[in-house]
């Protein structure tokens, strides 16, 4: 009997019925450029240890609070558990129709869906769910689970999960284990993958009425854990399902090896370390080199009870820095945010803070071929940004452009002075040693800070800029605070990522952190404000391209114009991972170019 739901928000007819597939033979796998590296029949990643011991409990300790468990809703989405879906501590709970590989750029192999079968133009995908996938409380997978999470998504879901509906014209069930997606011209040759990541939820675990509401009930998921403990704002603890369907999957052996994960919750980074040194938490990751060379050198660390390793990332480097929220005025006119961009001092900084071990971060993509820095537009890159003429900066768009650089000293005028000269321009000056802006006001700002370490560079920052008579406090703030400032965008600068994570195959989570779309979305990841139709253009592109170099040319041109709009006012950065761990941990040998992954680390047998 066919079953018709309409999406209210979207227009879009959610059908059930028996269709046939979009193409004659399913694919095991499927990639955003070219081919997957994995062949159909492989036994496990190549990262993952396939014998890795299972048993043992590990801890780990994070900075802020929870109270819900609910990650797919708007309410205390910053507030939301660790691990129900997570990034690093793994989706411990819910999982997606297809798992990443953390060593190819974006390549996704069978999970939930053992199969995908999708046409060339990438229009229409039909996944076949593994019949053997089951929830957390024994029931079987369906594709009436999967209808069922699109539908509530669509109308009790938060950002980006809400907005699935209005790319798909057509959802149908070909099977009990089938379901076929249609996709309509607002979807791009990425989106196929953007469902296949979609987290799945059974449609007999969750109350549709209540779904947007907050809870700390433990939820069925078919990930390999269940909530086992929950106190709330402290501590949640996952116990792995022995039973857990998919445990000798490709995709996932090797993982999910402990009985026990523990995440604890700290309300700063100086108690979170503290318990690490103690033994309360396993792991701890630490980029500043002078909190490494003053705090890693403690008793447990000496006796080799803890380890100090450094893991080489292959991704671009995250862009961390002095985030605007260019919503409001005072920092609307892009050549006022060009200005401050240059007086950081990152050559003092680096000399001074952190011996001299980090590199100034100026592209989104650095050290990729995605990146800008150093090559002129190609004739490709050109025609895309023709519509928006002098969005790019003349040195940007020809290859030349450094970040402003000093010698050191702390004392290099010459930065001060090409700032104020661009400041002159947008009409402010210096009366009486404050700087003004056009209406004859005091200029200046408050940066939100959430550990010493960025105070620290806050008060760098604050120093230069009152050389030029701009006013700025810093206000020290908990985790949580900070999270919920940024979920209401309730700030004028903060420390921090723009949520940009590096990645070598950017696609539609750039809609949500750039794109004009999202900028006035509470909760969103756009914490910059960034409205654009010349970032909205570049990012479209990118997302229909069909071939490599036409999806380069559109990500160096964004990146061109994120570099031109000086949103944050980069650091540093340093591609390795400093990572200490208590010696009753082992990992794989082979690190992935996504850096080290703990969902595949395992405790050693006593």
């Amino acid at each position: 009997m066919r079953r018709i739901f309409l999406s209210l928000c979207t227009g879009a007819a959610i059908l059930s019925g028996g269709v046939g597939a979009a193409n004659a033979q399913p694919e095991h796998a499927i990639s955003m450029q070219g081919e997957p590296a994995l062949r159909d029949g492989f036994r496990n990643f190549p990262y993952a240890n396939p014998d890795a011991p299972k048993g043992g409990s590990v801890t780990y300790c994070v900075v802020g609070s929870f109270d819900n468990l609910n990650p797919f809703i708007i309410k205390s989405l910053r507030t939301t558990a660790r691990g129900m879906i997570d990034t690093i501590y793994g989706n411990l709970v819910f999982e997606p129709l297809m798992q990443r590989s953390a060593d190819e750029p974006f390549s996704l192999y069978g999970l939930l869906a053992e199969s995908i079968d999708i046409t060339p133009d990438r229009r229409v995908a039909e996944f076949h769910l593994n019949p053997n996938a089951k929830w957390s409380d024994g029931e079987p997978v369906t594709a009436d689970d999967v209808l069922f999470t699109y539908d509530v998504y669509t109308e009790k879901g938060r950002p980006p999960y809400s907005d699935r509906m209005k790319k798909i014209a057509g959802l149908e069930k070909t099977g009990e284990h089938s379901v076929r997606f249609t996709f309509n011209e607002l979807a791009d040759r990425e989106f196929p993958l953007i469902i296949a990541m979609t987290p799945i939820i059974p449609k007999h675990g969750f109350d549709k009425e209540t779904f947007d509401q907050t809870t700390l009930k433990p939820l069925i998921g078919s990930g390999p854990y269940r909530v086992a403990q929950v106190v709330p704002g402290q501590r949640i603890v996952f116990e792995r399902n022995k039973d857990y369907w998919a445990k000798d999957l490709p995709s996932k052996r090797g993982f999910d090896n402990f009985d026990r994960i523990t995440i604890e919750y700290f309300l700063n980074a100086n108690s979170q370390f503290e318990a690490f040194k103690k033994g309360l938490c396993a792991v701890y990751e630490e980029a500043d080199p002078v909190k490494r060379e003053r705090n890693l050198d403690f008793p447990a660390v000496r006796e080799g009870k803890v380890k100090n390793e450094i893991f080489e990332s292959g991704l671009p480097p995250v862009v961390s820095g002095f985030l605007f929220n260019t919503r409001l005025p005072k920092f609307s006119d892009v050549r006022v945010r060009r200005a401050l961009a240059m007086l950081y001092d990152f050559e003092w900084a680096n000399k001074n803070l952190f011996n001299g071990q980090f590199k100034r971060t100026a592209s989104y993509w650095q050290n990729s071929e995605l990146s800008a820095l150093g090559r002129p537009a190609s004739a490709k890159e050109r025609d895309l940004l023709a519509p928006f003429p002098g969005k790019v900066m003349p040195e940007v768009m020809d290859g030349t452009y450094k970040p402003a650089e000093t010698d050191g000293s702390g004392h290099d005028r010459a930065p001060l002075k090409a700032a104020l000269d661009l400041f002159n321009k947008a009409g402010y000056r210096i009366e009486s040693g404050k700087m003004l802006d056009p209406r004859g006001q005091p200029f200046g700002f408050e940066i939100l800070t959430a550990s010493q370490s960025e105070e620290r560079l806050a008060a760098l920052y604050q120093r230069t800029l009152a050389k030029l008579g701009i006013t700025v406090t810093i206000r020290a703030l908990e985790a949580d605070q900070i999270q919920m400032r940024k979920q209401r965008f309730d700030f004028e600068a903060l420390i921090g990522s723009t949520g940009f994570l590096g990645t070598l195959s950017p696609g539609i989570e750039l809609t949500f952190r750039w794109g004009s779309e999202s900028a006035n979305i509470e909760g969103s990841f756009n914490l910059a404000g960034a409205s654009d139709p010349a970032i909205d253009a570049m990012i479209e592109a990118m997302l229909n391209a069909r071939d490599k170099e036409s999806y380069v040319a559109a990500v160096r041109a964004l990146d061109r114009l994120l570099i031109s709009g000086a949103y944050i006012v980069p650091m540093q950065y340093d591609n390795r991972q400093y990572v200490s761990y208590w010696n009753y941990l082992a990992h794989p040998d082979k690190t992935p170019i996504f850096g080290y992954q703990l969902p595949t680390w395992w405790h050693k047998p006593d």
